[in-house]
């Protein structure tokens, strides 16, 4: 039977962690901060806002909620943007997306300022990923497998890894990452021919293309670690699952990720912690530029 990769006791111990960190900075004066800006009332955005919210609170983290009208002009919009990217006690930005038609999505991206981008949307995040360097952060969910991988001492280096999934997201992502690890990763997409004999080579399995339970016996072996990034309602609209369907993977797994209660549930802890950590560069920016704290 395989070992089951629970979340809650990864998001627990890296809540500790930023706890402490959150701590030590308020001695300096310093509030780790989150704005989150949201615009029109979508029922994930806000149920996202509400966990994320939560994970802050129990972190030290304080939240400041930027919320505007579904068909709020594009000039209000970005004037908000501007104003949270040059707001020194904000230390984080979360963007919910996607945008209302009215609004240029990409415009939103690439204007958010990198060392405030926590969840890793931008450019200047993705490069850090990239090039393995402190530039923004990663995005949440990516490193939340890479978290769930580290807490449960699952070795990374000299194992051949596959990624199914190429969003910027999730896919390419986590693919850098273990590859910085020192795995060697394939990343299979649409257009990769047989990609359950892929599959079924990997030692590390990451399932991250959003399809719910499109990932079956086929694409499997004995003893591989299976981390499913995915979660949805299946086909029939009864339960929620992941990418993976777990009854068939279950038996072959080594180690796997349920959903719900596996990435998922990581996401918000790492969203906090960046929200720390960002916190901790801007005072440690203002220090070298030789400002009172």
């Amino acid at each position: 039977m395989a070992e089951l990769l629970r979340g809650a006791p990864v998001a627990a111990a890296l809540n500790e962690r930023t706890a402490a960190c959150a701590a030590a900075l308020k001695e300096s004066g310093v509030i780790p901060t989150l704005a989150i800006l949201r615009v029109g009332e979508r029922d994930d955005d806000l149920s996202y806002e509400r966990g994320a919210m939560k994970r802050c609170e129990s972190a030290g983290i304080a939240v400041k909620n930027a919320v505007l009208p579904a068909d709020v002009d594009s000039a209000a919009f970005f004037r908000t943007l501007e104003e949270l990217n040059r707001d020194p006690a904000v230390h984080g930005i979360l963007l919910f997306r996607p945008l209302p038609p009215q609004l240029d999505g990409e415009k939103a991206r690439k204007l958010l300022a990198p060392e405030k981008d926590v969840d890793g949307c931008t450019d200047g995040s993705l490069a850090g990923v990239f090039t393995n360097t402190k530039l923004g952060f990663p995005p949440c969910t990516a490193q939340a497998a890479m978290e769930i991988l580290k807490y449960y001492q699952i070795g990374i280096s000299g194992k051949k890894a596959a990624v199914i999934g190429r969003s910027l997201v999730v896919g390419r992502p986590v693919a850098m990452m273990l590859m910085h690890a020192n795995a060697t990763v394939a990343i299979c997409h649409t257009r990769t021919a047989d990609v359950p004999a892929i599959a079924r080579e990997a030692d590390i399995l990451i399932a991250a293309s959003g399809q719910m339970e499109s990932v079956g016996a086929e694409y499997l072996r004995e003893g591989q670690t299976v981390i499913d990034v995915g979660i949805g309602w299946n086909a029939e609209k009864q339960k929620l699952c992941g990418d993976v369907k777990f009854e068939e993977a279950e038996p072959y797994a080594g180690a796997i990720t349920p959903v719900p209660g596996g990435v998922g549930s990581v996401t918000t802890a790492v969203l906090a912690g960046h929200v720390a950590e960002a916190a901790q560069r801007a005072l440690e920016r203002r220090r070298e530029a030789g400002e009172t704290v």
